[in-house]
């Protein structure tokens, strides 16, 4: 098999063919870089370069690991990595040559694994927005259409992994952030339970309840068996997900026999609502039961009451301690007008609408929580209200193309993002699964039957 069509496989393909000697590890990493090279001028992906370092850091690789010599992207946010830039879409930090001095535990995690780091992906400006086009470094443009967004804040690694220039890119997911651009791009987009990645060491949790970290995909096992390569608390770490019964690769072959789905209504974009009823029809052809009922609670009063406190709050903090870490206050004027915006009213929250803001999610969650245990396994809805934006189009203080995705992030449950149809103008668009608490398994099982019925991981962007 040749370095190309390696590169063109999954991570546990590229991993399986290193190990049999299909291909080196060097060969493969050269390949990403070249891959890079040749792909990125259209897109803006990348925008950290690590090609020096990737070649060296091959020979450190620990042969035995699970994808020992397979490379990969990080985004710039939140995990960062010892020795280079860390800029999180901030033209500040851009200004100043920002570099972090250690790895984050993530990103220790993911080198135990065997990945080779070769870049570092695009962001908005504080992972802040739906799209990617922070005044930092441009705009990311989606390979399915260059005309349109990959959707963010994972926007650059999202796009990266659809152009085939890596099979795993990290993201993180603060209001959808792995899961939007996932819809965007056709891939799979995995947002964890609650805590079951760890923030540290330098957070317990980060923007409060709503962050975690993981990949954007292309397959449902290349998501399974890096969960098992990178799960588990952190010393010290606040609160902790439950346990597995076994391993996550192993639920993909795992029959979860007929399950109650509620969610799959109409009322969004065609294109959208086209693809729930696919997966709906899917769903029901292998079994499972699909009700169609409203997904209501995401209208409610009392999430949306807390996130006009809790995410200008956010803002504000990250600013702040942004300015402690450099030294100097950063003026509004620094920052994109809808996060100068944001970071005014942050500052204007009392501690006591927080704590409210809080207690209000907190109980919003339980009543949640109790739908999956009286009225359904899973939940079946669009990822997305609409398909890929055009570049420029999104609003960045709605909250509307988050509808789906945040509510999530409030209470902790796993989501899951897959690619289930594409428009008859070639644009990808996912529905999302979602799970009780620590129910991954869950929403692997479904997902890889889903994968099975409706195969999407060998589809590549035109020209891609």
């Amino acid at each position: 098999m040749s370095v190309e069509a390696v590169l063109d496989l999954d991570a546990v393909g590229q991993a399986d063919a290193i190990r049999a000697g299909s291909v080196t590890a060097d060969e493969l990493v050269d390949a990403a870089i070249a891959r890079i090279d040749e792909r990125d001028g259209a897109l803006n992906a990348v925008i950290h370069r690590f090609d020096d370092n990737a070649r060296a850091s091959v020979g450190a690789v620990d042969p035995a690991a699970p994808f020992a010599g397979v490379p990969m992207l990080i985004k710039d946010g939140v995990c960062h990595t010892a020795g280079d830039p860390f800029h999180c879409g901030m033209r500040v930090l851009k200004d100043i040559g920002w570099t972090e001095p250690d790895d984050a535990w993530l990103a220790t995690r993911f080198r135990a694994a065997g990945f080779v780091v070769v870049g570092k992906t695009n962001l908005p400006e504080l992972a802040s927005t739906v799209t990617c086009e922070p005044l930092a470094y441009g705009p990311t443009r989606n390979p399915w259409s260059l005309d349109r967004s990959p959707g963010g804040s994972s926007g650059g690694s999202a796009a990266a992994v659809a152009a085939g220039m890596v099979a795993v890119a990290h993201g993180n997911d603060m209001g959808g952030s792995i899961r939007f651009p996932a819809s965007m791009c056709g891939l799979v987009g995995l947002k964890p339970t609650r805590a079951r990645t760890t923030l540290g060491p330098g957070f317990g949790e980060y923007w409060g309840p709503t962050t975690h970290e993981f990949v954007l995909v292309r397959s449902v096992r290349d998501a399974a068996a890096i969960l098992d390569a990178v799960h588990g608390p952190g010393l010290g770490d606040p609160y902790t997900a439950p346990a597995p019964a076994r391993p996550f690769a192993a639920e993909i072959a795992s029959n979860p026999g007929p399950l109650r789905l509620g969610g799959g209504e109409r009322r969004h974009h065609a294109e959208c609502d086209a693809a729930v009823e696919i997966a709906g029809r899917a769903l029901e052809a292998l079994g499972h039961r699909v009700d169609v009922v409203p997904v209501d609670f995401v209208d409610e009063a009392r999430p949306m009451e807390a996130l006009i406190v809790l995410f200008p709050s956010f803002i504000a903090r990250d600013v702040d301690r942004w300015s402690t870490r450099i030294g100097r206050p950063i003026a509004l004027d620094e920052l994109e007008p809808n996060n100068a915006a944001m970071t005014e009213l942050g500052r204007g929250c009392t501690a006591v609408q927080w704590q409210a803001a809080l207690e209000g999610v907190q109980s919003w969650s339980r009543d949640v929580a109790r739908r999956f245990v009286d009225d359904y396994d899973l939940l079946l809805t669009p990822t997305v209200p609409d398909p890929p934006q055009m570049i420029g189009a999104a609003d960045p203080v709605k909250f509307d193309a988050v509808a789906y995705t945040i509510p999530f992030n409030l209470t902790g449950q796993p989501a899951i993002s897959l690619p289930v149809h594409w428009t008859d103008d070639g644009l990808p668009i996912g529905v999302q699964l979602v799970a009780p608490m620590a129910r991954e398994d869950l929403l692997l099982q479904v997902g890889a039957q889903l994968e099975a019925a409706l195969p999407w991981s060998t589809r590549r962007p035109p020209g891609m």
